[in-house]
């Protein structure tokens, strides 16, 4: 009982900072898109599409950096510093390599935006947008790598103090660009823009500077072997099945959101409504997921697969359990939840009927995310990639367009279909850390061995 106590403890202490983080990087977005909002409807399609698009491109990025994880954590635990100096400096490498093919990435926005038949009084505003915006793709990822890092070595205080200091900056320079104050030209959408840019170079900023201690010996020298194709692909083949996962998660859900829009302006109001509950839910489990993977990572990394276990179990307990107090709050009160977003009584009515199943898609939705980090923390990422393929791709799209377009069931069966999809994804995922753990596990080598 000491052991899991104790377990628990460390689980609390990583995870808590760490989902104060995630959230005040969601709050970025939502302060964007709220302070656009008071300019014009167009002013604010345009942010949010633009977001929308710097997200789906950066993603993938982010799932690359996330993959040095195991092998930052599992070195923390071996005590191997060599080790965590060549990770870091690999991922340095790749944030470099990220940040040209992101931007290059940006050239088509336009001809894209009108395939895809976007309003075109916003798609100037959407390009200009986005062209800015690629400005702020290098200290994303830096900011990605730093906070791998940081969680790695248990250091999680600069997180939570850069991304405070960043989120104070980005509403005060929002109310400056976008509203023309302190002398700047009113810039609207385009303010918002450049807002955020500068937030983010701030926030890798305060990143570097708050962790400059711990970080700076793994920077310099960087010695020949650094930059061995061999050891970077590896790398590469790590991180890259995290970033396809990321992709696949957001299209998914990009889909459901299109399909919910042939039914109706009120309908996908009410989806947004249920899905930025479930979003904001999710942000405890993320980072107990992100704990677990450390505190996984660093027991293999000591050999120690009775603490490895330990870990597993009781970040599971966290995760499930909290969207299981999430879940209940959701189907107790759906009503009071959906009035909180809107005054529409149509979209209230209907958001209420969703509450309550996206309560039931919570619990397997934590199930399958801490499951996620657990995995990780073992070195395997391919695993979730291909899960998700089969519950999202192949289960949950088919049936939430059958049951939402084809069916009474409408906005209600499209997220029933989201959840018989996630009931499979979670359900294969923890017996799969179940096997995974039931042995013996070998540290992750990408000098000498693939992943």
């Amino acid at each position: 009982m000491h052991g899991f106590r104790a377990e628990l403890v460390a689980l609390l202490r990583l995870a808590v900072p760490t989902v104060a983080v995630q959230v005040g990087w969601m709050l970025m977005g939502v302060v964007d898109t709220i302070v656009v909002g008071h300019v014009s409807a167009d002013a604010m399609a345009a942010v949010a599409l633009g977001n929308l698009l710097f997200l789906a491109i950066s993603i993938f990025g982010m799932g690359v950096l996330t993959g040095l994880d195991p092998l930052i954590s599992q070195a923390v635990g071996a005590r191997d510093e060599a080790a965590v100096t060549r990770a870091v400096q690999r991922g340095l490498i790749l944030t470099a390599a990220l940040t040209v093919l992101s931007t290059l990435l940006v050239v088509p926005a336009r001809p894209l935006l009108e395939a895809l038949r976007q309003p075109s009084e916003i798609v100037p505003t959407v390009v200009t947008y986005l062209r800015i915006a690629a400005g702020g793709f290098l200290p994303f990822y830096a900011v990605i790598l730093v906070r791998v890092f940081l969680q790695a070595t248990g250091r999680v205080a600069p997180m939570v103090w850069a991304t405070f200091a960043a989120n104070v900056l980005n509403l005060g320079l929002n109310w400056v660009f976008v509203f023309g104050h302190l002398g700047a030209p009113a810039l609207g959408a385009i303010g918002s823009a450049w807002a955020t840019t500068l937030a983010r170079w701030a926030l890798a900023l305060f990143m570097v500077v708050f962790s400059w201690r711990e970080l700076v010996p793994h920077l310099w020298p960087l010695p020949r072997d650094v930059f061995g194709l061999g050891a970077l692909w590896r790398v590469l083949a790590l991180g890259a099945p995290i970033g396809i996962q990321f992709e696949l998660e957001l299209g998914i859900f990009s889909l459901v959101g299109l399909m919910m829009g042939r039914l109706g302006a009120v309908p996908m109001a009410a989806n947004q409504v249920a899905l930025n509950l479930a979003s904001i839910t999710f942000m405890v489990p993320l980072g107990v997921s992100i704990a677990a993977s450390v505190l996984v990572g660093q027991a293999i990394g000591r050999r120690d697969m009775r603490e490895a276990r330990r870990a597993a179990v009781v970040s599971l307990c966290c995760g499930i359990g909290f969207m299981a107090l999430s879940a209940i709050t959701m189907l107790a009160i759906p009503g009071v939840l959906a009035r909180i977003y809107t005054s529409d009584a149509s979209v209230a009515v209907l958001a209420a009927s969703l509450i309550p199943i996206a309560g039931v898609f919570q619990v397997f939705d934590g199930t399958q995310v801490v499951s996620i980090g657990v995995l990780r923390g073992t070195g395997e990422t391919r695993t979730p990639m291909l899960v998700n393929i089969l519950g999202y791709w192949v289960i949950a799209l088919p049936l939430s367009a059958w049951l939402g377009l084809y069916t009474p069931a409408g906005p209600a069966g499209m997220w029933w279909g989201l959840v018989a999809g996630l009931v499979i994804v979670a359900l294969v995922l923890v017996t799969r850390v179940r096997v995974r753990l039931r042995g013996e596990v070998r540290r992750v080598e990408v000098e000498t061995a693939t992943p």
